[in-house]
């Protein structure tokens, strides 16, 4: 008889880029995390690595197969019919339900120890959520069962995505008051970082140009950092310039400045150095949960405007969502009732952001109670490996 079970060392984690830096950004983060803080053998299997190098830049786009940061990574170009049982890892995770290739399902139904497989859902508040996580999905005909793992914000999900050191790191930022030399890095001014500071991060469908109006009209000056590529259009009309890292304008009380694309690790710092940060997506809105500062959401947009339905479960559960937060929220995302005063929401919203910080860091005090999503992933899947060792020591398989 074995003295244990399987001990779970490697993983593969497939991921399709269909938003271009929220896929990839939330699997580069889990991957990295898995291997620097769990010890695994991480292979990462990425269909578009010029989205990837965006975020992360040692990533050669040419490459077939490459280490990144203690992490193989796998250009995922159609492979198929070219896996053995060997070429399995011990767990195996497709991001939002992404079908990987039917001949690797095949060798994962051939392997032994069956691997433990999942399927890592979108964010999202709505209730339905709690009931569907962790429920297991049998194949239709191979002996092999899927395993839905939500992130979420309460203990009946799986957390949300948090590195073991982030509080720490950005603790200390906060302490040693790096945001200014750090912003100057980027070519932010010493005027630009005396104003309110705003990172922004949206769809090219957002209404810029309603919030430019209103921080034109602002009583109090604004500096606008936004990613060079972020909402072109609406930014080089503003600019009167093509939007390239470094070109900057000013009309009024607001100055736009063009950032360059950087990497993870830097974006978290450019949320720790702002006073209010506009995101998308689902990568870069939970980090900016967990800056712990006020922030408005740029959903995906879906059909039927389900994506509506996601934002208003999202706000009713966000301590920090005061009438003037749930406003500009709504009405970044289409889904405010009627036509919103957008001067007199951004002032009411400018004069809440000392508060709303305050509220904002006890968000991340109730979060971090919900434990890590990938602790909680890995504590699953090593009860699952357990009851499959014990069945087969059995004889029951």
């Amino acid at each position: 008889m074995n003295s244990h079970p399987n001990p779970l060392r490697s993983l593969d984690l497939f991921c399709k880029v269909v938003d271009n830096y929220g896929d990839i950004g939330i699997c580069w983060r889990l991957a990295r995390q898995l291997a620097h803080e769990h010890g695994l053998a991480v292979r990462l299997w990425v269909d578009d690595l010029v989205s990837f190098r965006r975020i992360w830049p040692t990533v050669d786009t040419l490459a077939g197969t490459q280490e990144v940061s203690g992490v193989t990574v796998q250009h995922w170009r159609g492979q198929d019919g070219l896996f053995t049982p060997d070429d399995v890892a011990d767990i195996v995770i497709e991001f939002f339900g992404c079908e990987i290739p039917p001949g690797y399902v095949e060798a994962m139904a051939q392997r032994s120890p069956k691997p433990v497989w999942f399927n890592l859902e979108g964010l999202s508040a709505e209730a339905w959520v709690e009931g569907c996580h962790t429920l297991p999905s049998p194949h239709r005909s191979l002996k092999l069962t899927k395993y839905f793992f939500f992130p979420g914000f309460n203990e009946r999900t799986g957390g949300l995505s948090f590195e073991a050191d982030l509080q720490a790191r950005r603790q200390a930022f906060l302490a040693n008051n790096e945001g200014p030399a750090f912003l100057g890095g980027l070519g932010v001014t010493a005027a630009e970082a005396q104003a309110c500071k705003v990172s922004l991060f949206c769809y090219d469908y957002a209404p810029i140009a309603e919030l430019f109006a209103a921080w034109q009209a602002s009583p109090a000056q604004v500096a606008c950092l936004v990613p060079e590529g972020v909402g072109r259009a609406a930014i080089e009309a503003f600019l009167g310039a093509p939007a390239h890292a470094g070109t900057v304008a000013t009309q009024d009380a607001l100055t736009v400045r063009v950032l360059p694309f950087v990497a993870q690790t830097d974006y978290d710092r450019l949320l720790w150095s702002c006073d209010l940060n506009f995101v998308r997506g689902e990568d870069s809105f939970a980090r900016a949960q967990w800056a712990g500062r006020p922030f408005v959401w740029n959903i995906y947009h879906q059909d039927k405007n389900l994506h509506h339905t996601k934002l208003n479960a999202f706000l009713k559960i966000y301590d920090p969502a005061t009438p003037a937060v749930i406003d500009l929220n709504r009405a970044w995302n289409g889904a405010y009732p009627g036509e919103l005063d957008w001067q007199a929401s951004w002032q009411a919203l400018q004069a809440e952001l000392p508060a709303l910080s305050g509220q904002a860091e006890q968000w991340v005090q109730k979060l971090l109670a919900n434990g890590d999503w990938m602790d909680n992933l890995l504590g699953f899947a090593r009860r699952l490996a357990l009851e499959e060792w014990k069945s087969t020591e059995n004889g029951l398989k």
